[in-house]
């Protein structure tokens, strides 16, 4: 098994819920591959405790 194989897919829900410990919270997360994705962007999500990626739409929300 390769660490590639290892990683889950990037892109293929809409909503996640994220905890404090991922923080500081990208898209697609380091535990996703990056191979079929968008480039790596940080997400904001402190302050309102949800946000949405500017490329895929997917939706963030910060859980405790």
């Amino acid at each position: 098994m390769t660490a590639d194989s290892m990683l889950t897919a990037a892109n293929t829900k809409t909503h996640y819920e994220v905890t404090r410990d991922a923080l500081p919270l990208s898209c697609p997360t380091p535990a996703m591959a990056l191979w079929n994705s968008h480039p790596r962007v940080y997400l904001p999500i402190e302050e309102e405790g949800k946000c949405v990626c500017p490329y895929c739409g997917a939706e963030y929300v910060l859980i405790d």
